[in-house]
């Protein structure tokens, strides 16, 4: 049942040029603040786009990347075709309408004024029911297999599915006003609604920007590099230990807060713990290759894979580093946890999706090859070159402004005002908005890439992935 798959390909394409356009729209306001225009009760400042930028790449862009590709290998792993008829085209556009739902109530202002800024609660609801039609027919598809054994890639998405589910139900558990008006009033309140929305947020990094990308990496890297898997002990042991660990890890982000300090203690304890499985699942990825190292000079697909753990390695050291209560005293507030964010979400997110968009395309389509290797190493050059800016610009910012924020003179007083923190950042702002547009650059170059990869060339046979497609 590919048809979604295909839709899923789609989707996840024009979502991520739509939320790294916003993204380079409010990296600019930063930067050159008469940018942030005032039109319609505010719809075009930072505050409006900010979350409708944050939403666009991770659930959509990468809420669609996650969905496709979990339809995709469960098939193939599995041996069976996708449980549930239609369910799954429910799943597609319930999630699709969700997010014009959501981007809407953003930009009129309807949202719950969180980290991860929630939509209204209505939508929270419809989340809810289009969330559980998603693990019902991947878990319907598992339970239906033909093959015995599950292969790690179904743990990984099985575990991100089902953790998500419980995360979005409690931290949006909230009392509408109105039944007709967006505002809700949160069941918790004070430190502890804080200590829910980092057990969200940081779990939402956890599982659905990291147990749900490893299982796009457990299946896209082997098939890639035509390998098998380096060690599948290595993979059940670092699925088992990422998920009991990474649940606990949340309240780092609450250091020097009125959380009880054991409980902050507690968070970072897990987070340093926590860099050993994750570097076991980057080392699993990269020792996949060993033998088909030289592929690297030829394969600009695998190439990008492989730069995407890379990154995926240097994000889960630097998070646990960043936990360390002595350098959160410096990071926190600061651009560094931006730039931090940033090098994870699009190295390792960005990166492992474009891989698995150059897999499926022309499987899915039935086409001999992707239409150019050549600007897929565009694609890879602009994308690596916008994220090392991006990163680098970020990682001087905020440990500048972290230094500033704590300088004082000798009698004690604070040397530096907030706005003098404000105007020093000026330069790195720019350099940051010039490594998100190369970065958007090389999503537009893969759009052209993808697109005549289909149009550009005849159908093999008739367009149905199993034509030529082993099960595995």
């Amino acid at each position: 049942m590919d048809g979604v798959v295909r839709a899923g390909v789609i989707a996840t394409a024009f979502w991520g040029v739509v939320g790294f356009l916003v993204g380079v729209v409010i990296a600019s306001q930063l930067a050159w603040p008469w940018l942030n225009f005032e039109f319609l009760q505010g719809i075009g400042n930072f505050g409006r786009l900010r979350p409708l930028h944050t939403s666009a790449v991770i659930f959509a862009f990468g809420g669609n990347a996650l969905i496709c590709t979990a339809f995709y290998v469960v098939q193939r792993t599995c041996a069976t075709r996708l449980w549930g008829g239609n369910l799954a085209w429910f799943v597609f556009w319930g999630w699709n309408l969700m997010i014009v739902l959501a981007a809407s109530s953003y930009v009129l202002g309807g949202s719950q004024a969180k980290e991860y800024a929630e939509p209204a609660w209505h939508i929270d609801i419809w989340i809810t029911i289009v969330w559980v039609a998603f693990l019902a027919v991947y878990a319907g598809t598992v339970m239906n297999r033909k093959e015995p054994h599950i292969y790690v890639a179904n743990w990984f998405y099985l575990g991100f599915i089902i953790t998500i589910a419980m995360l979005h139900v409690v931290n949006n558990m909230a009392v509408p006003v109105s039944i007709f008006g967006s505002t809700s009033v949160q069941v918790t309140g004070g430190v502890q609604d804080a200590m829910i929305q980092w057990w969200y947020g940081h779990n939402a990094v956890g599982f659905f920007l990291t147990a749900g990308f490893l299982g796009m990496m457990y299946y896209f890297v082997p098939k890639q590099a035509e390998r098998p898997v380096y060690s599948y002990k290595l993979s059940i042991i670092h699925f088992w230990a990422l998920i009991f660990l990474y649940i606990w890890a949340g309240p780092h982000h609450l250091h020097y807060t009125a959380l009880p300090e054991w409980a902050s203690t507690l968070g970072m304890v897990f987070s340093i713990i926590l860099w050993m499985p994750s570097w076991g699942g980057m080392i699993n990825g990269l020792m996949t290759l060993s033998g088909a190292w030289d592929k690297l000079r030829t394969d600009p697909v695998l190439r990008m894979m492989v730069v995407a753990l890379g990154f995926y390695g240097m994000a889960t050291f630097e998070g646990p580093m960043m936990s360390i209560k002595s350098v959160n005293s410096l990071s926190h507030y600061t651009d560094w946890t931006i730039g931090h964010v940033h090098s994870g979400a699009l190295g390792w997110n960005g990166l492992i999706t474009f891989g698995a968009l150059y897999y499926l395309t022309p499987r899915l389509w039935n086409r001999e090859r992707l239409y150019s290797l050549a600007l897929v190493s565009w694609h890879f050059w602009l994308a690596t070159i916008g994220i090392v800016l991006y990163a680098s610009a970020l990682w001087v910012s905020g440990i500048m402004e972290g230094l500033m924020w704590r300088e004082v003179d000798a009698n004690g007083f604070l040397v530096n005002a907030f706005a003098d923190t404000v105007g020093a950042k000026y330069p790195m702002n720019v350099v940051r908005t010039l490594g998100g547009l190369l970065y958007m650059g090389g999503a537009l170059i893969m759009c052209w890439n993808l697109w005549m990869t289909v149009r550009g060339q005849e159908a093999k046979a008739p367009v149905n992935a199993n034509n030529a497609i082993p099960a595995a």
